[in-house]
């Protein structure tokens, strides 16, 4: 009996760090500062490099698994609005923890036409302060960054509600690139 109530109390008190640790905003990346770089598989196994984006507005998203309600939600939004995006001059990218397999079947089932990156040990996502790990599980914070033309973080958002969050990245981006 009180073997059970010591593992009930340490799985209460992880469960209780874990969420603080999901609710925290990032303190890696803020406005104003450089991109880190990365280098990530996307859902055809090709490696694609932060660089690649450089002269473009970037919507760097991270999301924390597919094909999961909310992701759904937001991906399925990005692709709705994804006209509205590129005429603004920008392009959207994703990332989570899962992998390039994952990725390909959540794109194809929902007709994804944006990158999705497969950041599987986590270490870009902890670069950018999204990455959530308690212990033996670990996933991408709801985060997004956009990033100017030169690789630096213009706007960030934590702890992103998926509900409408495209919009208010279309309405950041009219008012950031001054269209």
């Amino acid at each position: 009996m009180l073997i059970k109530l010591i593992m009930y109390g340490l799985l209460f008190w992880l469960a209780v760090w874990g969420y603080r640790q999901y609710q925290q905003p990032s303190t890696r990346v803020s406005v104003g500062m450089k991109a880190p770089a990365f280098s990530l598989p996307d859902a055809q196994g090709n490696l694609r490099q932060l660089s690649e984006w450089q002269g473009k507005w970037l919507v760097l998203y991270f999301y924390p698994k597919d094909d999961t309600p909310g992701c759904t939600r937001e991906a399925c939004q990005f692709r709705d609005d994804i006209q509205q995006i590129h005429a603004l001059g920008a392009e959207v990218v994703g990332i989570s923890v899962d992998t390039v397999a994952s990725h390909a079947a959540f794109a194809q089932k929902h007709r994804l036409s944006f990158p999705l990156l497969a950041d599987s040990n986590g270490q870009v996502a902890d670069a950018y302060g999204a990455l959530f790990n308690l212990v033996v599980f670990q996933a991408a914070k709801r985060m997004t960054f956009i990033l100017d033309p030169q690789g630096v973080v213009a706007e960030s958002y934590s702890n992103v509600n998926p509900d409408g969050h495209s919009e208010a990245i279309i309405r950041d981006l009219k008012r950031l690139s001054a269209f």
